[in-house]
């Protein structure tokens, strides 16, 4: 009797932890006949893992019969732990070449479509094998460190500066919890008042000698953060308080960098380093772009009382992971993913909640009616994202008029994706229906801050002989992106034209064109700057 208690006991544990891998289990899910970096499929497998959760969770009710059973957090541990090795393993083998990665650029993406997510992910479930390795003995002791050993293996390929930040302040936070920094150094406080500047000084020069080796690793990348959060602050002072909404991050970027550069007083590390975001790489200011700050500090309060929660109640693990989360946020988009989506309430959860049966039944009920309320829709969206993929080789073929009719149906589902908009739009523009074309852009630049949606709309214009309209837009795309020459090129063509002759802007354009540095050169800049020489040889002979 006493062994068959025992083996339901663990199997009704089994089952919870079965539940909370479920829900977190998409970061592992990988769909074929779908982009690399589309991620519906990931939100289609937890509307349908979610369905089994609250089933799993009242069986496991019935074989724990008058007994507590595993808490809520303790689930969670064992989840993120064994998702952390399944994601390590994942990478070890990506390096190894055994695994194809998931971009052409990079070896390393576990099952990511970029390093740096994977990074951030590895670098959160890290202080949770930690606190476990360090906390438990016995099997979670052996598990944990197992895992901690891969990750650590996996991390530094990753390149990721921000996972290492996150990982090494909320390792060092959870070891210093576990040892009793805390009251350590209240007593050398009290012992070694004097010292107090000299080790600040200290720690502060560390900190400057550790910064600067990390920007000297990629120093283009860290400059390129500080301009796209310098932009993304120039967007919030625009509406501090309502914010764009949900979703208008990437046209209130590209308004506030189009604004910013076209005053002329920008610093040339600031056209290069320039690009078209879509994402803020920083979760702070883009909740503040899209929710404005009142709403954004509100929020910040939740999770500082959330963790606060979890710092009294012990669960430093999960704290770790939080504060790793909330570090990697600061220079990455972990929230923008649908595994940062699901697993940062599943954390905030885990933090507070009591531990009895209560908490179980509220994570099975918001689990399994956020996946039945959204199964439909996801599974209507990932239908037409694989149409979207098979009418895309005709796109990429040039095929236009088949192009746009596929389009044209997928167009009620998909009217909300950049990519999609620019695309239907361009087949547009190449099928010669103009209007058509840019009402579809205009519709993308609500999505995007891509510039080359700009330069399709003015060569619509010109095209439609609307040659002021067309200069203004490709105006508007040498403003919103000055380092890359294409628009030039364009308005190098439209004043060349004899409907539209404008000898001194021509002889402008085309010096830029020929004289401006690329970030990369190609071939298609070697013929830009060859057709233009040649279009001045006709307007001179």
């Amino acid at each position: 009797m006493a062994i068959r208690k025992y083996v339901i006991g663990y199997a009704g544990d089994g089952l919870r932890v079965a539940a909370v891998i479920a829900v977190l289990s998409m970061v592992c899910s990988v769909s074929t006949g779908l982009p690399a970096d589309e991620t519906i499929g990931q939100w289609v497998w937890f509307d349908r893992a979610s369905l089994g959760v609250l089933p799993c969770i009242l069986l496991s009710f019935l074989w724990r019969r008058g007994e507590k059973g595993m808490s809520f957090g303790t689930a969670v541990v064992w989840a993120l732990m064994l998702l952390g090795g399944v994601e390590a393993v994942w990478g070890l083998c990506q390096l190894y070449g055994s695994v194809a990665s998931r971009h052409s650029l990079y070896a390393l993406t576990g099952s990511f479509f970029n390093p740096g997510p994977y990074s951030g992910y590895l670098a959160m479930t890290l202080p949770v094998c930690l606190h476990q390795w360090l906390a438990r003995s016995g099997p979670a002791k052996n598990v944990a460190g197992g895992v901690a050993l891969l990750i650590l293996c996996v991390l530094p390929a990753g390149m990721s500066r921000s996972a290492w930040l996150a990982a090494g302040f909320s390792c060092l936070w959870v070891y210093g919890g576990v040892k009793g920094w805390k009251e350590q150094m209240a007593v050398w406080w009290r012992q070694h008042r004097k010292h107090i500047p000299v080790a600040v000084a200290i720690g502060l020069c560390l900190l400057l000698v550790a910064g600067w080796c990390l920007f000297s690793l990629k120093p283009d990348s860290a400059r390129g953060r500080l301009f796209m959060w310098k932009m993304a602050c120039r967007a919030i002072a625009e509406k501090p308080f309502a914010g764009y909404g949900i979703g208008g991050f990437s046209s209130a970027y590209a308004d506030a960098q189009e604004a910013y550069f076209a005053t002329g007083d920008y610093a040339l590390w600031e056209e290069y380093v320039a690009g078209s975001p879509e994402y803020a790489f920083n979760e702070y200011l883009q909740a503040a772009v899209e929710l404005g700050i009142p709403l954004t500090a509100g929020l910040l309060i939740v999770v500082a009382f959330c963790l606060w929660m979890g710092m009294r109640k012990g669960r430093l693990g999960l704290c770790g992971a939080l504060l790793s989360l909330m570090i990697f946020s600061f220079s990455s988009y972990p929230l923008q993913l649908p595994v940062g989506i699901v697993t940062f309430p599943v954390l905030l959860w885990a933090c507070v909640e009591s531990g009895g049966r209560g908490a179980w039944l509220l994570f099975a009920l918001l689990a399994g009616g956020t996946g039945l309320f959204r199964l439909q829709d996801d599974r209507q969206m990932e239908r037409a994202c694989r149409e979207w993929a098979n009418v895309r080789v005709l796109y990429r073929a040039g095929a236009s008029r088949p192009v746009t009719e596929g389009y044209e149906k997928l167009y009620p589902v998909l009217k909300e994706r950049a990519a999609f908009l620019f695309e239907y739009g361009h087949a547009l523009h190449k099928s010669k229906q103009f209007e058509a074309s840019n009402r579809i852009l205009q519709e993308a630049l609500l999505h995007s801050s891509d510039p080359m949606i700009l330069n399709i709309i003015g060569k619509n214009h010109q095209e439609m002989g609307d040659y002021p309209s067309a200069e203004a837009w490709l105006l508007r795309s040498t403003h919103r992106l000055p380092g890359r020459i294409y628009p030039y090129y364009l308005l190098a063509k439209l004043y060349a034209l004899p409907a539209y002759r404008q000898p001194d802007k021509f002889e402008k354009m085309k010096q830029l064109v020929l004289t401006k540095e690329p970030k990369v050169q190609s071939t298609a800049i070697r013929q830009m700057r060859e057709e233009v020489k040649k279009i001045q040889m006709v307007t001179l002979f």
